[in-house]
């Protein structure tokens, strides 16, 4: 099956909520959101690739040779704050979520948030949850 584009006007798309979500968190934890966001459910992961993230602060360490420290601050965060990330991601998608990893990456600029789903949180109303699908969402 391939993958299907789903358009950023469709605002009750589960798939666009969990897109704005995580640029949301982003901003709210980071003090700005990511240039873009595109997000992905397939397989049962759904998968959230944020673009220029990193905060001016981050940006100096990184031009300083101290990336490991941006990881790790970043590793740290997402480790303090991982139930309040799956918590969204279940709102959004209307899944659960079993696990949760974030990667970062220096050049390009990107971070990368994975979720594994379990089951549908209402069974009744998948949303369109299953299959393969992604949504693009540029952030302000």
């Amino acid at each position: 099956m391939g993958t299907e584009e789903v358009s950023q006007r469709r605002a009750g798309s589960p798939l666009v909520e969990f897109s704005n979500t995580m640029v949301a968190l982003h901003r709210e934890h980071f003090g700005r959101g990511p240039a873009a966001a595109r997000a992905y459910i397939a397989d049962g992961f759904a998968i959230c690739v944020l673009t220029d993230v990193y905060t001016k602060v981050e940006q100096t360490l990184i031009e300083a040779g101290r990336l490991d420290h941006v990881r790790d601050t970043r590793l740290l965060h997402q480790e303090s704050l991982e139930e309040e990330y799956k918590r969204a991601a279940e709102e959004a998608l209307g899944r659960r979520v079993i696990a949760f990893v974030s990667a970062t990456h220096a050049e390009p600029d990107v971070e990368i948030e994975v979720y594994l789903l379990g089951d549908p949180i209402d069974s009744s109303d998948q949303n369109g949850a299953g299959g393969e699908s992604r949504a693009t969402v540029l952030a302000d």
